[in-house]
């Protein structure tokens, strides 16, 4: 099967097909990807996010309403510990717009995220943070992000009559089709090897590892934003849900509370991995992992 691969938002993408995207297509695709950037990325100095840490204020486009109410939820779930202002807890530690991977001071908790005053526009979502002594809120959506642009790189082939695809943004993954991919779970601490398979149809699977993007002593960018800490309990989660941005805000939810908790409000099924060699699942999963 024919695949269309090129580099977005940090991360290398492969869109597989029965047949060859069009030229047209694969322009539509990339233009996507990189006005998405533009927008949320905090890593450049051009974004809107970017924008709303300098100025206080900037008005983001529409796909960040469905970003926020996912993140609502997550925040209420988890008791506050999965919060999008972590970005500036984050550079703080060394995960900065340069990636010194060098920290410049002790963690600090996440500013509230209801500070974050919004308002919805015909253009997409007015965002305008109140004055703040200690300094700029820097908004970070890696959380989801990601697995939102899956999904809307999905919409953008199922609009353009794909209705077979594999959607493979690294760590998040979005299927259709009648057959099933088969696809690995990644050793959290060698990723030479797995630790189990899955057979992926029709859902989407994405991961969250603390070693996938962790530097120092015990740094990575998974914080527990009421510390500013990176969590140590947990070190990787895999989730199955209908949709991308889903299973991706909750694979990093898995890192700062219980299944049973995110399940009262979500329909998914799990892997979860625990620094001491413990591993957990849902029951659609059983068997998936290697005894």
């Amino acid at each position: 099967m024919p695949d269309f691969r090129f580099e977005a938002i940090g991360t290398a993408w492969t869109i597989t097909t029965p047949a060859a995207l069009g030229r047209s297509l694969r322009a539509r695709v990339l233009t996507l990807t990189a006005d998405y950037d533009r927008a949320f990325s905090r890593f450049r100095p051009d974004s809107l996010v970017a924008r709303l840490s300098r100025d206080g204020e900037a008005e983001l486009p529409p796909q960040a309403r469905a970003l926020f109410r996912l993140f609502d939820r997550l925040h209420t779930l988890t008791d506050g510990r999965m919060n999008p202002l972590v970005g500036g807890g984050l550079a703080r530690l060394g995960y900065d717009a340069a990636l010194s991977l060098r920290p410049s001071g002790p963690a600090l908790p996440a500013p509230p995220w209801g500070q974050l005053v919004r308002r919805d526009t015909p253009d997409g979502v007015a965002v305008r943070v109140p004055a703040q002594e200690a300094g700029p809120v820097l908004l970070d959506v890696g959380a989801a992000g990601k697995g939102q642009l899956v999904d809307l790189v999905a919409a953008e082939l199922a609009a353009a009559g794909v209705d077979e695809y594999l959607v493979d943004a690294g760590s998040d993954m979005l299927h259709r089709g009648p057959a099933p991919v088969r696809t690995a779970l990644e050793h959290p601490y060698d990723p030479s090897r797995a630790i189990g398979v899955l057979d992926l149809r029709n859902r989407a699977l994405c991961a969250s590892a603390s070693n996938r993007r962790a530097w120092g002593d015990g740094l990575h960018h998974v914080l527990d934003a009421t510390t500013g800490r990176p969590v140590s309990t947990v070190t990787a989660a895999w989730v199955l849900a209908d949709d991308a941005m889903t299973a991706d805000g909750l694979a990093t939810a898995l890192f700062l509370t219980e299944p049973f908790r995110l399940r009262t409000a979500f329909g998914f099924d799990y892997v979860r991995v625990f620094s001491d060699g413990r591993a957990e699942f849902s029951d659609a999963l059983t068997g998936v992992l290697f005894t």
